[in-house]
């Protein structure tokens, strides 16, 4: 069942957004090389108590870390390790989500580690912006599968594979709710984009092939070919008046892309 908001719900979902952000915003400014994972979980878990937000992720279905920290070739769900080690290159993609006030927000963004490839950072911008016009797509009376072919002509054109194996979501009480949202797909499929709905919206791009295996850990997810991934990631609203970002420290109706 889809579970549309109300304005009221919707600016609570706002507020925990804002909080992400803020989260991920931080991230910024420790990511480096020379630090480890484990670094970053603990800064981001520090971050969150500041903030007076409830992490979302430790304990999920078992997953033992407060962000998911996914190096070069791991596409998400990475756990945070003392043993893993930035080093200047990399790119290292992190995901956060939080519950505020009984809703939650969920954001991802991946990062530099100094100084990289044009290649590599090509396929973070691509990335990044496979992400917004994704969220532009997604307007009352359009359907998912709008966002879906959005994300995958975009990224295809520039020469990088989607992920499929992984999908955005609906999202506000529950962390995951209907409906699911491919990164790949034709245009006007699947259910119709109604006021009120709140998605999490997160085109995860290889720069190899879409394959994707989990290793031993249960949760880590790799490229298959051993290339880099990159994921980005907004909670939105549909709005009468277009797509509302949650998940950005802005004023209500200050939210833009940047």
């Amino acid at each position: 069942m889809i579970h549309r908001k109300s304005a009221a719900e919707i600016a609570i979902m706002h507020e925990g957004g804002r909080c992400v952000a803020k989260v991920l915003e931080r991230m910024k400014e420790v990511v480096r090389p020379g630090i480890t994972t484990m670094d970053i979980a603990q800064e981001a878990d520090r971050k969150a108590r500041e903030l007076e937000i409830v992490p979302a992720f430790k304990g999920y279905n078992g997953y033992p870390a407060v962000i998911c920290v996914s190096v070069n070739e791991e596409v998400v769900h990475g756990i945070p390790s003392t043993k893993r080690v930035l080093e200047e290159g990399d790119i290292v993609g992190l995901d956060f989500g939080a519950l505020h006030n009984g809703f939650y927000a969920d954001a991802a963004v991946t990062l530099p580690v100094g100084e990289t490839s044009p290649e590599t950072q090509r396929l973070l911008e691509v990335t990044r912006d496979a992400l917004f016009i994704g969220i532009e797509a997604a307007l009352v009376g359009n359907r998912v599968g709008d966002i879906s072919h959005a994300v995958q002509s975009y990224v295809e054109e520039n020469g990088f594979s989607v992920v499929k194996v992984f999908v955005g979501h609906g999202i506000g009480r529950s962390l995951h709710e209907e409906p699911q949202i491919p990164n790949y797909g034709d245009s006007q499929w699947g259910v119709r984009l109604k006021k009120g709905m709140t998605l999490a919206i997160e085109p995860m791009v290889n720069a190899g092939s879409d394959g994707v295996q989990v290793l031993d850990d249960g949760w880590t997810a790799v490229t298959s070919d051993g290339s880099l991934s990159a994921h980005f990631e907004h909670t939105i609203a549909v709005t009468e008046n277009g797509p509302r970002i949650l998940t950005m420290d802005a004023a209500p109706g200050e939210e833009k892309r940047n």
